[in-house]
């Protein structure tokens, strides 16, 4: 006779039952390894940048206030991030886009200084705030789930981008453009890797042609065509950088120190001591191991994106906007200000957190990671 009730499961059953779950928490258990493996690069990678820092300011003389306190901004924003997005996945990129706006609104200059496409000063920390403004808002409409929250969120983005051209910043509203059209691409996309790489292989042209700008490298046509756009004043502040950088290029000169030893800052009638490129400041202060520190930082942001949870589009998102500023800070001076660094922060730590309210996101988010 048949028993009455359910009986354990034997024969093949029982394999394929006790094989499933042992394959899904083996899974669960490589995936949650590879986020811890990330966490741990990512506090050596910034701990180096604050150690190295104090190294050459003790071997060259400067002030080493800087490189700390945009550490402790982008490990402050990253943490914030990683709490918040996965206790409010839609609120806290939606409240991160509106102070950005905010912040970019209120900002003394205003809209003085901002005529042009060169992202030079402030100008250059409102196009980045504008820039991850559209990023966040167009992740909290990924993740948002009704309909007119998406369409709503998407309206916010797309106003962000106008805002950007309202303020004369050329340079905002191209990224803030740009990142909103990927975002709307991104979900065509099933794998974030190869998107990705794409983002990664934008970041290093840029930085490269930066770098062959000020090496005057280029074709003379193409370096002309580039002076109209960068300005005169900041090439020569970039070949000021190399020139340092040829000095010492184990140490270099010591943060802090380019506009004590750069003659095109100390002739300008308003000098702020920044050669207005990241990449450059970095190797005329800090050596080639400062460029290759900032590098490392980068190439981590766009790790932990890859061995996210987050569904695919949140991610490429993110990407795309934080590329974006990395571009905007190789010809700029965006990384200078603490508002713009803890905002990169958060944004990645909102596309890196595991919304602890949806488990399905996760399954999502695992669609499109390699």
């Amino acid at each position: 006779m048949r028993p009455d009730g359910p009986g354990p499961v034997t024969g093949r059953g029982a394999d394929w039952v006790g094989s499933t779950g042992t394959e899904s928490a083996a899974g669960t258990t490589a995936a949650d390894d590879r986020r811890n493996v990330s966490d741990a690069t990512g506090i050596v990678v910034l701990a180096a940048c604050a150690i190295w820092s104090l190294v050459t300011a003790a071997a060259r003389g400067g002030r080493p206030e800087g490189v700390l306190l945009a550490v402790l901004a982008v490990s402050a924003g990253y943490a914030s991030g990683r709490i918040c997005g996965a206790l409010l996945p839609v609120a806290t990129p939606c409240a991160g886009a509106l102070a950005g706006l905010g912040l970019a609104l209120a900002a003394p200059h205003g809209t003085a200084g901002l005529q042009g496409s060169s992202p030079l000063g402030p100008a250059g920390a409102t196009a980045a705030l504008l820039t991850l403004s559209t990023g966040a808002a167009c992740c909290a409409a990924w993740a948002a789930r009704p309909s007119t929250l998406r369409l709503a969120l998407r309206l916010l983005a797309a106003a962000i981008t106008v805002s950007a051209a309202v303020l004369g910043s050329l340079t905002g509203f191209a990224a803030c453009a740009g990142v909103l059209l990927c975002s709307l691409a991104a979900d065509r996309m099933r794998r974030r890797g190869p998107g990705l790489a794409c983002l990664a292989l934008g970041t290093a042209l840029v930085s490269a042609t930066a770098w062959a700008i000020a090496e005057n490298a280029l074709p003379d046509g193409l370096t002309t065509a580039l002076e109209g756009q960068l300005t005169e004043r900041r090439i020569l502040l970039w070949r000021d950088a190399l020139h340092l950088t040829r000095r010492d290029p184990m140490l270099g000169a010591g943060p802090g120190r380019f506009g004590e030893l750069s003659p095109t800052a100390a002739q300008s009638l308003l000098p702020d001591g920044k050669p207005h490129s990241a990449p450059l400041q970095q190797a005329a202060e800090q050596g080639l191991l400062g460029v290759a520190l900032l590098a490392a930082v980068f190439c981590w942001v766009l790790y932990g994106l890859l061995r996210s949870p987050r569904a695919t589009p949140v991610v490429l998102t993110a990407g795309a906007s934080l590329t974006a500023l990395a571009a905007i800070a190789t010809v700029g001076d965006a990384l200078s200000f603490t508002t713009v660094t803890a905002g990169a922060g958060l944004l990645a730590g909102i596309a890196t957190a595991r919304p602890l309210l949806d488990e399905n996101e996760e399954a999502q988010g695992k669609r499109g990671a390699d």
